[in-house]
């Protein structure tokens, strides 16, 4: 067993009512406390985990457990507040891949999920030994045990012998599992999270006498929003505050509250949050900021132990507009408008400029997260509270970091088919890193990935917070349309021209209008009307008129959407007609969006209220309406594709992959790129095609190997080498078209002088076909996982960067989207009568690269560069693999950070 797995740390977990367990390694000193927890209890639990009564049998399994750790022997317990409450362990009994499991749940806690976890956590040990299957007998009258196999979503058979039942469970780590891992998360994280988002008490420490204080302002934030439940202060120094009673500490408080905002200095922060713990409460809210190391890993500790979820440090405060509740912890300058948006930020000042502008749109909030220094509660949380909170319709983040970005990417595929998930993308400049690289680990932008991470999650990514509230006021307020295609109407050729190239610089289109809906137009619109697209319905248009011509639009299947551009005129003037409620006032609207662009208009963004009960959104400027139709197109895109899966690959030696693996870094404990052979053989493993090829050392050697790899037209392709060669073109150390057996001794001896004290040797290879050269690798993110990137290659690669990413493991999505995501992909498809690469190949190709990074943790860098696609095949013509020590890591586990 690698030394890793039985060194793993203690990790901390939610429980099914939302309670902190600590989960880490049984060790001799827990002997005793193991020992207690089978002594106490009942006979019948006893009988049924033993099969029988004995007056040994705690003491014994107390040994087996608390035993120094052994090979094929795994046991793993659940404590709080020091207390072993539970105890799961797996005995190969020197099996190769299969162990048998047992469980034990401490009396009186029982279905709270405590056995299943450690199960859970049982098993991603075992996948990381090799361990493909769990057994464990049980009587068949134990049906607690029997349903917890049952529910945990793996795939488990039962064969009754007797009065026992034969359990064998397969360890695949399949979406079904992960299905059933993210449920019960789900359950006990939005459980956990009610005493901090719904607290039936709240105290603020800190609170000062003086006007002034943080702790004073979110005290009056409570206290004049009309929080429903009780309120305390706490401060030695005074009775009252605000009209608030005040007491010396929390532990003197007349009720334990479920939720204390800390607004201390950062020296008191730790032992404010320890007295907090020991009192029993459930959640801590820090705004206190600039805490030092020590100082935070004692706060985030202390959270733990007492099981407190924790929001902050260095945050604004948390908002829940229910009108049953009223908590307003926040210092914003104002209340937020109650409403159907839920938002997590990390910056407090983006979260004051959302929560006024969603309160100014009459959108509103449901529930606000100021994360901060997000230490424990994350977006991921935030997204889970949304999703089963009744309330929320539309989630806004704003995240500097991610924690875990495949858990996160996998609620939020979840939630955003519920409802739309929009971000600023933060951070997209990155000083010195450029997108186009000559390898993947420079070509891989941390913007590079962000922006792969919001694609597959179906989130829609705005570069500004303006564009988000832009973006939120459509979603908010509009059907999404089927398509790309907009119809524009206006009052002004040139606000329709403006609007027009904002439509196509978006990504939209404005197609032609056909001859027939052209007529329609002509009959209800005044004479000089232009009606191509953009519609010009003249100054002279009357609200009739343009409402008539609005509904001939929205009734052509050739239109997704109308964007309508006015300007105010003294002809509407003069008449007494308002355009807008042509937009506002029609019946059936809704069937399709609509936006209003209103170049007077002095905020970027209103919404307009509508006949119907609804709000029609009405931009200032073209280019934000086009931009928030954009997005609704690509989420009404995402929406309608199904969920992609991940297919099923032949041929795949994931044991011989592993061994390749390990012997590289047992001889090279840094890690470093693989030579060629063993990088050959890895790529073997996979099933990944590669040209032809032989080693030589030698001139002699060199030409043997020519005259066996020459192809029909008898010209092979020499390549120097040697330790950490990357640019093999910038150092000339490439000979093509070399024919005979002269011009290959010719390369080898330019080599040779050229390279001297450098080159090992050189590789031949028969001169590829004509086609298109392109670029495949994969890059392992220390926070985000495998990055698999795809685009042009060879030369091109370092000059033009038109790469696309996705994070592995791809689905069949995934792999159509970053083969059609580059500008390249037009040659693919057969573009200049080509006729169409091997795109079956190409899929295959990549879906291999991503099972290979997914089963290696260890691979930290792979380049097919290039890899040459004709019509007939695929095949890589130059790779390089670099590999380092990591740990294995599940990103599904259930545990807090």
């Amino acid at each position: 067993m690698p030394d890793a797995v039985l060194n793993r740390p203690p990790v901390h977990a939610l429980l099914a009512d939302g309670t902190t367990v600590c989960i880490r390694p049984v060790t001799p000193a827990d002997h005793d406390q193991v020992r207690k927890l089978y002594e106490e209890m009942s006979p019948e639990n006893l009988r049924l985990r033993f099969f029988s009564l004995s007056p040994r049998s705690a003491a014994l399994a107390a040994d087996r457990a608390c035993a120094p750790a052994h090979p094929g022997y795994r046991a793993l317990l659940a404590e709080t507040h020091g207390q072993v409450i539970g105890l799961a362990e797996y005995d190969t009994a020197g099996a190769k891949d299969e162990a048998e499991i047992s469980i034990a749940v401490c009396d009186g806690l029982h279905h709270r999920g405590i056995g299943t976890l450690l199960v859970e956590h049982l098993v991603s040990a075992a996948r990381a030994d090799g361990i493909t299957t769990f057994t464990a007998d049980a009587p068949s009258e134990n049906r607690e045990i029997l349903r917890l196999f049952a529910d945990l979503g793996l795939r488990t058979a039962r064969r009754f012998e007797g009065p026992e039942v034969r359990c064998t469970i397969q360890l695949d780590s399949d979406d079904a599992y992960l299905s059933a891992v993210e449920a019960r998360g789900r359950a006990a994280d939005v459980a956990s999270l009610e005493p901090l988002l719904r607290p039936n008490a709240v105290a603020v420490v800190g609170a000062g006498r003086k006007p002034g204080s943080v702790g004073r302002a979110i005290l009056h934030h409570l206290k004049a929003g009309g929080y429903t439940h009780r309120l305390f202060a706490v401060n030695p120094s005074v009775n009252h505050i605000l009209g608030v009673p005040s007491y010396s500490s929390v532990s003197a408080l007349p009720k334990t509250p479920d939720l204390v905002v800390v607004a201390v200095p950062a020296a008191a922060v730790p032992a404010t949050a320890e007295e907090c713990g020991k009192a029993g409460v459930r959640a801590l809210l820090v705004v206190t900021a600039g805490l030092d190391a020590d100082q935070a890993h004692t706060l985030l500790a202390t959270c733990r132990t007492h099981g407190m979820r924790l929001v902050g440090p260095n945050c604004l405060g948390i908002s829940h507009t229910d009108p049953g509740l009223r908590l307003d912890a926040t210092f914003a300058a104002d209340h937020p408008l109650p409403g159907t948006a839920g938002v997590a930020v990390q910056s407090g000042g983006v979260g004051i400029a959302l929560l006024d502008g969603l309160s100014r749109l009459g959108i509103g909030v449901s529930t606000f997260a100021s994360l901060g220094d997000k230490y424990d509660v994350s977006g991921n949380d935030m997204l889970q509270w949304w999703e089963s909170d009744g309330r929320t319709e539309l989630a806004l983040l704003h995240l500097e970091s991610f924690g875990s970005p495949r858990s996160f990417s996998r609620t939020a595929r979840r939630v955003t088919r519920r409802m739309p998930v929009l971000t600023v993308d933060a951070g997209r400049t990155e000083a010195g890193r450029r997108a186009a690289a000559s390898h993947t680990a420079a070509a891989a932008t941390r913007t590079m990935t962000r922006q792969a991470l919001f694609t597959q999650a179906g989130i829609t990514a705005t570069r500004s917070v303006g564009e988000l509230l832009e973006t939120a006021a459509l979603l908010h307020s509009q059907p999404l349309p089927a398509g790309t295609r907009v119809a524009i109407a206006t009052n002004a050729g040139g606000a329709g021209v403006l609007a027009a190239d904002a439509c196509t610089e978006a990504g939209l289109s404005s197609p032609p209008l056909p001859t027939e809906v052209i007529d329609d137009l002509l009959a209800v619109l005044p004479q000089g009307a232009a009606v191509g697209n953009p519609v010009d319905a003249t100054a002279a248009v009357t609200e009739d008129q343009l409402a008539g011509c609005l509904d001939r639009l929205m009734r052509h299947p050739g239109v997704d959407a109308v964007l309508v551009a006015l300007v105010p005129t003294a002809v509407a003037a003069a008449t007494g007609d308002d355009l807008i409620r042509a937009l506002t006032d029609a019946p059936g609207r809704r069937a399709k969006p609509i936006a209003a662009v209103r170049l007077e208009q002095d905020l970027p963004v209103r919404l307009l209220p509508a006949a119907d009960g609804g709000t029609v959104p009405s931009y200032a400027e073209p280019q934000a309406a086009a931009r928030a139709l954009a997005h609704a197109a690509r989420r009404a895109a995402w929406l309608a594709r199904p969920l992609g899966t991940v297919p099923e690959l032949d041929g795949i030696d994931t044991t011989r992959a592993q061994e390749i693996t390990d012997t590289f870094l047992a001889a090279h404990p840094d890690g470093g790129w693989l030579d060629l052979r063993p990088c050959a053989d890895l790529l073997a493993c996979y099933g990944i095609p590669q040209i032809p090829w032989a080693w030589a050392e030698t001139e002699d050697d060199a030409v043997l190997a020519a005259r066996r790899l020459r192809g029909p037209d008898g010209r092979v392709v020499m390549k120097a080498h040697w330790p950490g060669l990357v640019h093999k073109s910038e150092q000339h150390a490439v000979h093509l078209d070399l024919q005979g057996d002269a011009q290959v001794r010719a390369a080898f001896r330019d080599f040779v002088t050229r390279f001297s004290g450098l080159l090992t040797g050189v590789v031949v290879q028969p001169l590829a076909p004509r086609g298109t050269e392109l670029f495949a690798g994969v890059v392992q993110d220390e926070v985000f996982g495998p990055l698999v990137l795809f685009g042009l290659g060879g030369t091109a690669t370092e000059v033009l960067g038109d790469h696309a990413a996705r994070l592995a493991p791809l689905t069949d999505h995934d792999v159509h989207d970053l083969i059609t995501a580059p500008r390249c992909a037009p040659l693919l498809f057969g573009a200049r009568g080509n006729g169409p690469a091997d795109l079956e190949g190409l899929e295959q190709l990549l879906l291999r690269l991503s099972r290979m990074a997914a089963d290696l943790p260890q691979l930290a860098e792979v380049d097919f560069n290039p890899v040459l696609a004709t019509t007939a095949d695929v095949s890589v013509l130059d790779a390089r693999v670099r590999l380092v020590p990591r740990t294995p890591h599940d990103p599904y586990l259930r545990r807090l950070r």
